[in-house]
């Protein structure tokens, strides 16, 4: 499509949605579920994504998407009120939000700090949206020129570099996990040959591993069985006051908007990073550049306004690499790529030929749940913080039993049941051995992917592997494959230590 169909389509979908009170009620009423899922500290902008998927089957892929997106854009700030008005982060995302909102609470300015979080956070998520339309088709031409050898080896790089980014302690662990889903991806009947694969003789694994389930068990029984260990009743003390933007704040702080914008879009794009990630750069960026980097941590407006833009820039960031590559660029797009599939959508090079129309429809919905986004935190804030006061063992264990419907209406199959509880308390035991679940996701996801272009390729040259380094960009792939796994190993990295050290101290002697 053209640029000027693409504008005309995101008229379109924005007009037709809007027009639409069914559409209308189900933004505002995902944005708002978004904003008490990532409020409640224990539940996630992941688990409210993926419990959410299940609930739209039956739905048109637009009318899902714009549940999922507002679900994801409104989790994403919502993690930001027990940041700020308890110290405890909602979600991992919100992390960084505390260290200067928290402070702005303690003196009496909840209120002042809550309506800069809600218009940074606006902000951010429309210029992501921005970079996801303009990067986008550029990304697209140079993947639609990929083939088998390309693909696979994309797939490949995307579990290696999600378990090199993800892990909380070993970077092994990481690619072991991701390994793990990879492994699990390639049972069921082989997609070319029709042959089965380790299905010992069961009728319910020849149609290999339902996402969904795999997604729910992976994500929310941990959370669930975590939280339910340590969870204990909230309650907010802080005074919020008035909840009005403050746009003079705004302008003031633009530097640190844009910055931190193209931070969190920039992370985002990364395979396997997320929000979390980015909120904490963003919010280093802009204490390193102040010019009085001392008031940063005692309730500096600027530190929160970076963190909460870079986060929901992060959003679109995120959907750059689902949307051209099939590669999702955090846990809650690992959880919006499946909700896609299960609506007869394969995101990557090929979705804007079989669905021109998409990006601009995807505009559009990120347009209208930023809105409605932050016409539920302006107006909605007081009735959310409330919901802080709920006791968490007593609304996760309902969350348990959305998680149970959700796998089971999937076809109603009882066997997606037993799979969601053999990944969830598989993915628990790893958890708490420090293994990160998100690769093990992602390579569930992408390994089907990595599988079938393997055999593909090796078919179509007859065994002959040469494909793989006789073309410039699978060259590329695997040149980036090795030097990833390179650069974790302990000798690179004690050398580049030394590296970098000397290269400080000649520069301290210069000077």
């Amino acid at each position: 499509m053209s640029p000027l169909d693409q504008l005309g389509a995101f008229g379109g979908a924005i007009v037709s949605m809007l027009t639409d009170p069914w559409s209308v009620a189900i933004l505002l009423g995902s944005s708002f579920l978004g904003i008490v899922f990532g409020a409640l500290p224990g539940l996630t902008a992941t688990l409210g994504v993926g419990l959410l998927a299940t609930l739209t089957y039956n739905f048109g892929y637009q009318t899902a998407l714009l549940a999922l997106i507002a679900m994801y854009v409104g989790a994403i700030y919502g993690g930001s009120y027990p940041s700020i008005l308890l110290n405890i982060p909602g979600t991992a995302a919100s992390a960084a939000s505390a260290m200067d909102g928290y402070p702005m609470a303690a003196r009496g300015e909840g209120g002042r700090a809550l309506g800069l979080t809600t218009t940074a956070s606006f902000i951010g998520t429309i210029l992501g949206m921005v970079a996801l339309v303009i990067l986008s088709p550029l990304i697209v031409e140079v993947a639609l020129g990929f083939t088998s050898y390309e693909f696979c080896l994309l797939a490949i790089f995307g579990i290696i570099i999600s378990g090199t980014l993800q892990s909380p302690d070993l970077v092994i662990k990481g690619w072991i996990a991701g390994f793990i889903g990879l492994a699990l991806s390639v049972i069921g009947r082989d997609p070319l040959m029709f042959y089965p694969r380790y299905t010992f003789g069961l009728p319910a694994l020849d149609s290999g591993l339902e996402v969904v389930p795999v997604l729910i068990g992976a994500f929310a029984i941990p959370q669930i069985i975590s939280t339910i260990r340590t969870g204990a009743p909230l309650a907010s003390r802080q005074v919020m006051g008035r909840i009005v933007p403050e746009f003079g704040t705004i302008l003031k702080n633009m530097r640190h908007i844009v910055r931190s914008a193209f931070v969190g879009i920039g992370i985002g794009a990364v395979p396997g990073v997320g929000e979390d990630i980015a909120g904490w750069v963003s919010y280093g960026a802009a204490k390193s550049t102040s010019r009085h980097p001392e008031t940063f941590g005692t309730g500096d407006p600027a530190g929160l306004i970076s963190a909460e833009t870079a986060n929901n820039a992060c959003i679109g960031g995120a959907l750059i690499p689902l949307v051209t590559l099939g590669i999702p660029g955090s846990p809650p797009a690992v959880m919006l790529l499946g909700a896609l599939m299960l609506h007869g959508l394969t995101p990557g090079p090929m979705l804007s030929i079989s669905h021109p129309s998409f990006l601009a429809e995807l505009a559009a919905v990120m347009v209208l749940a930023s809105a409605a986004m932050c016409l539920n935190g302006l107006v909605l804030a007081r009735q959310v913080v409330k919901v802080l006061r709920v006791p968490s063992p007593i609304f996760l264990p309902i969350v348990a039993v959305l998680s149970v419907l959700g796998s089971y209406a999937l076809g109603l199959n009882v066997s997606n049941l037993y799979l969601m509880l053999a990944v969830g308390i598989a993915a628990y035991l790893l958890s708490e051995m420090r293994y990160p679940i998100a690769p093990l996701v992602i390579g569930v996801i992408l390994g089907p992917m990595a599988d079938e272009n393997l055999r593909r390729a090796l078919m179509v040259g007859q065994g002959d592997l040469t494909g793989f380094v006789s073309r410039p960009v699978s060259l590329i792939l695997l040149a980036a494959i090795a030097l990833t796994v390179f650069s974790q190993m302990p000798l690179a990295r004690r050398a580049l230590g030394r590296l970098f050290t000397r290269r400080s101290q000649k520069a301290v002697t210069t000077h």
